[in-house]
């Protein structure tokens, strides 16, 4: 489905700022650097503890283990994706493929969730220059809508920093674009690959006087490495800002017009052919035209004042082929005699929102002080339109319809976050340092129904409260800092759990909406020790203890079917993620060397009963307990990184090594099913690069070098296809049978390509 006057709008915005900023490709001229705009840097040696304009804390007296990564990295390592890279590299984060679109993965950290998937509760803010990019509509990360070559930076920040408000349970990522000042010049690359991969990209910046300007496109289609399961991509980002000493302005546009189709999980006997689809069609059709505006002014040598505000519009189309659960080929006037239902969603969505702070230096009795105080509110406006079609299977699993599409839902979602927030770093003595800091939020959710006909749906919901934080950091010597901390933060369910929570009626998520009680919020309580330091001057490393409580903990619980969407959410009482993690990297001479180790304990608190119908330990009603202790399915308990990199002249060549642990799969919340657990995997990669001239380079990459089988993501379902050559088995008599159904992970994959740089070449990525 297209939208002609989004595409136009979308090409229109796009052709001015790439103009805009072509006009700027020039050798930067004297510019006064303003410590606000530290953040576009590709080296960034300050941690962001606020979204908005500030001068950021040094990491000395930053009390977490914050992780932070530039465009050099991420371009080096040609990545397919932002969540490939930080799969890869980033302590504690792991990926699943649940959607089954390399654009679409979850990203977990610290057994926490940032995903595109309607129906995973979400636990991590995300944030795109200050504004928080997590949906309106279920708090969902879309992360095919940003080209990776608008990155500048990213910082992933660990527990429930206050400053970053709703959903930052786990911790907040931060993404940094870059600007046309700090990445002056052009390059333009090709590339091409396996499962016929053919990928254009350019980025252009410079800047003129106290003006710049910094544009870049990406455009990629290529057609799945499983069946029906092809991507096309179409993203673009500028940027044209203004600076002098004392002000920073920066307006942005992010446009995009994606369709991604997934290839859905598949159950245990079919994996003999892990390329096919369990059905098909599925397909997202994503658009987005984002415009945000940020900047800071010193009103004095110790008083900055910082600000930004953002208008968003996001469409997103769905189409899914599921299995039709109420299928009846009987000869009596209920029998449903159609085996399947093509589902058909929009959600258009509009939000906005803006925020303020003001940062003062100076001093607190007596103490060297710096303190930022600030507001900020996010609102969105919601549509969602869900109809219904009949259809039947044919010989490979596809739908083909019967008929009209039938509505089911229309429904208005309207919601507000609001907050006011304050964090102060104390210099308590020359090696110690405090921080503290809080936040006061309240959200507002109303959900209207639209359709005339299902007034259950009418819901008012309100959820607030003040999270504070505290830490402290002792510094020694100068290579060495050790720091604890303490902080709590909160989540309001959103619009799509607070109608999908019943058990007796589950959802098949984003297309049905139903009248169910409210949930209560869940609180996240943190706390974290560790300490990071360098060995002489080539050698950093760090280590932390972390431990992270849940009250009132949401859990989608899987209901079965084969598909990831099928289930309902539920308040399930306490749970907790704890662990350790450690981090060390080394250069020898042209040999760099890093090694990332994390160990996670993620359990249930709380006893509660979950259904799981097909779980092999489930009672006469479909029914399983769940025991304090048990581990929560789809998070490995140890995963270990190995990166090496040699690089001598024009040739630099990296290997990694990602390993995973065992995992259960959703639905095994008891940890009793017969089927077990989805086993541990390895997975190497190679990356190569070789600089022909200063001005071309030659690049190629491989994923899954030695070919191996691995799953990342899995869940307990009926496979419905146990008929003659894997047919519609109720159609033949033929009772589904309970399986595990797993993710495949991608088998081997080569891209090659060339980048050329037009004048002096840019290290910096």
């Amino acid at each position: 489905m297209r939208h002609p006057r989004t595409t136009r709008a979308t090409h229109h915005a796009g052709a001015l700022l790439l103009a805009a900023a072509a006009s700027l490709v020039v050798p930067p001229s004297a510019r006064a650097d303003n410590p606000a705009e530290a953040f576009e840097l590709p080296t960034v040696q300050v941690v962001g503890t606020t979204p908005l304009p500030g001068l950021g804390v040094p990491l000395r007296d930053v009390p977490a283990n914050v992780q932070a990564f530039g465009a050099g990295d991420i371009g080096r390592m040609q990545s397919l994706s932002l969540t490939q890279f930080l799969g890869e590299n980033a302590g504690s984060v792991g990926v699943g493929s649940g959607q089954g679109n390399r654009f679409q993965q979850s990203l977990d950290f610290r057994g926490l969730t940032a995903s595109p998937l309607l129906g995973t509760p979400q636990g991590l803010s995300v944030f795109q220059d200050g504004v928080r990019i997590n949906e309106a509509f279920g708090d969902v990360v879309n992360w095919d809508l940003l080209p990776r070559s608008a990155i500048s930076s990213v910082q992933l920040l660990p527990g429930s920093m206050p400053a970053y408000g709703l959903n930052t349970l786990g911790g907040a990522l931060a993404i940094y674009t870059k600007s046309g000042a700090q990445y002056p010049g052009a390059s333009a690359e090709i590339s091409g690959g396996s499962w016929g991969s053919r990928e254009a990209q350019f980025q252009v910046g410079g800047a003129r006087g106290r003006l710049d300007g910094f544009a870049t496109g990406h455009f990629e289609d290529d057609n799945g490495w499983a069946e029906h399961n092809p991507s096309h991509l179409r993203q673009f980002f500028g940027k044209v800002g203004y600076q002098d000493d004392s002000s920073d302005l920066d307006v942005s546009v992010t446009l995009a017009d994606n369709r991604l189709q997934g290839a859905q999980t598949l159950p245990q006997s079919v994996l003999d052919s892990p390329r096919q689809a369990y059905t098909y069609p599925d397909e997202n059709d994503n658009k987005l035209a984002f415009v945000a505006a940020k900047g800071s002014r010193f009103l004095s040598d110790d008083v900055l004042v910082g600000g930004n505000a953002y208008a968003r519009h996001y469409r997103s189309v769905n189409f899914a082929s599921n299995v039709n659960d109420n299928f009846d080929n009987g000869d009596t006037p209920a029998s449903a005699p159609y085996a399947a239902l093509n589902d058909r969603s929009d959600i258009d969505q509009k939000s906005w929102g803006a925020g303020i702070q003001l940062t003062w230096t100076g001093r607190i009795l007596r103490l060297p002080s710096q303190l930022a105080v600030g507001a900020s509110g996010d609102f969105g406006d919601t549509r969602f339109r869900q109809d219904e079609q009949f259809a039947n299977f044919t010989a490979d699993r596809g739908t083909l319809g019967v008929g009209h599409f039938y509505p089911l839902t229309d429904v208005a979602l309207r919601n507000a976050y609001t907050g006011v927030f304050a964090t102060d770093t104390l210099t308590l003595a020359p090696r110690w340092t405090l921080t503290v800091a809080g936040r006061y939020n309240r959200a507002h959710v109303v959900i209207d129904d639209r359709s005339g006909n299902d007034s259950g749906l009418d819901g008012n919901h309100r959820y607030s409260r003040f999270n504070p934080a505290v830490g402290i950091n002792y510094n020694p010597a100068p290579a060495l800092t050790v720091y604890a901390g303490y902080n709590e933060g909160m989540r309001a369910p959103t619009p799509i759990e607070l109608t999908c929570a019943d058990p007796a009626a589950p959802c098949k998520l984003p297309n049905e909406f139903l009248a169910d009680p409210p949930l209560a919020m869940v609180v996240s309580k943190t706390a974290e020790l560790g300490a990071r330091g360098k060995l002489g001057t080539t050698t950093d490393w760090s280590a932390a203890l972390f431990r992270t409580d849940l009250d009132n903990d949401i859990e989608f619980i899987a209901a079965g079917a084969g598909s990831s969407n099928a289930g309902y959410f539920q308040n399930v009482g306490s749970t907790r993620r704890e662990g350790f993690e450690a981090g060390i990297a080394t250069q020898f001479g042209p040999l760099h060397v890093s090694l990332r180790y994390n160990h996670l304990d993620a359990t249930f608190r709380s006893a509660f009963a979950a259904a799981s119908a097909d779980n092999s330990a489930d009672d006469a009603t479909g029914a399983i307990d769940v025991r304090p202790g048990n581990r929560i399915p789809g998070i490995p308990a140890d995963t270990i990184k190995l990166r090496v990199e040699y690089a001598r002249g024009a040739l630099s060549v990296g290997a990694g090594v990602f390993a995973a642990s065992d995992q259960y799969a959703h639905g095994d919340e008891n940890n009793a099913d017969i089927h077990g657990r989805l086993p541990a995997y390895a997975v190497v990669g190679l990356d190569l690069q070789y600089d022909a001239s200063p001005q071309l380079q030659l690049y190629a990459r491989v994923d899954n070098l030695l070919g191996r089988r691995y799953y990342n993501f899995g869940l307990l379902g009926s496979n419905v296809f146990t008929g003659p050559g894997r047919s519609f088995g109720p159609a033949s008599g033929i009772d589904a049978v309970s399986e595990q159904f797993r993710a495949v992970g991608a088998p081997r994959t080569v891209s090659v390509g060339l980048r050329y740089r037009f004048g002096a070449p840019d290290p910096r990525g």
